[in-house]
């Protein structure tokens, strides 16, 4: 055990910032797909077939009513469980284990897109009726209604609820820590486990969790700048 805490910090300095780097490669990832999950979920609940709307619906509410840890140990065990009997009942004989990065991303992704499906319905509610019944009577296609109309006039109210849900997505990759997935969290448990300076290294991980959370809150507030450009300040 180093004799100055100084010296273990040091020592594991690398490994952390990997694990910081990884934690932000898994977060931009799944809120990429969960950007996607969203815009589709949404429309699907906004959508006027029925068993549409019920789809959407249920997927938004189910999975917001699972915990992302139970999730996560589900996908990672039971998943390549599951899909090795699948594909041991087809006549295969590969074995396949999903990996914890997969899985991270994979869980938080799809978490990512039933909250986003909320913001995206409740942004896209509140354009004012006439703009899409003027993009109807300019006869708009849909695909050109949603880039000319529903995209701008929906940012400047889902940009709020979008910030809000990076930043819970930066902190649940700590989560995948439980699967031993060398994330920032884990990482940091491992380096305060093996030197037993457990204030100095969950001090330092939770210093780089708020420059991410600082940094990413800068980002956003020059994006809700932009898109409200034009628009009268409150």
């Amino acid at each position: 055990m180093p004799s100055d805490p100084t010296d273990g910090l040091l020592e594991w300095l690398g490994p952390i910032l990997q694990g910081a780097l990884v934690t932000l490669e898994i977060a931009l990832l799944a809120y990429a797909i969960g950007l996607g999950l969203g815009l589709v979920g949404a429309t699907a609940r906004l959508s006027p077939w029925r068993p549409l709307r019920a789809l959407g619906t249920a997927y938004s509410t189910l999975v917001r009513a699972i915990p992302e840890l139970l999730l996560i140990i589900l996908l990672y065990y039971a998943g390549s469980q599951a899909l090795n009997a699948l594909l041991a009942e087809l006549g295969g004989d590969m074995h396949i284990e999903i990996s914890g990065f997969v899985t991270a991303v994979g869980v938080l992704a799809f978490v990512q897109g039933a909250y986003m499906t909320e913001v995206f319905r409740g942004a896209i509610q509140a354009i004012p009726r006439g703009q899409l019944e003027a993009a109807d009577a300019y006869g708009f296609s849909r695909p050109t209604r949603f880039h000319r109309i529903v995209l701008p006039a929906m940012l400047p109210n889902a940009l709020p609820g979008m910030s809000n849900l990076w930043l819970i997505l930066v902190k649940d990759t700590a989560l995948i820590s439980v699967i031993g997935f060398e994330e920032l969290f884990f990482t940091a448990q491992q380096a305060a486990a093996s030197t037993r300076d457990y204030a100095l290294f969950y001090a330092f991980a939770g210093a780089l969790y708020l420059v991410m959370t600082l940094g990413s809150n800068a980002l956003f507030a020059r994006a809700e700048r932009y898109v409200r450009r034009g628009q009268p300040s409150t």
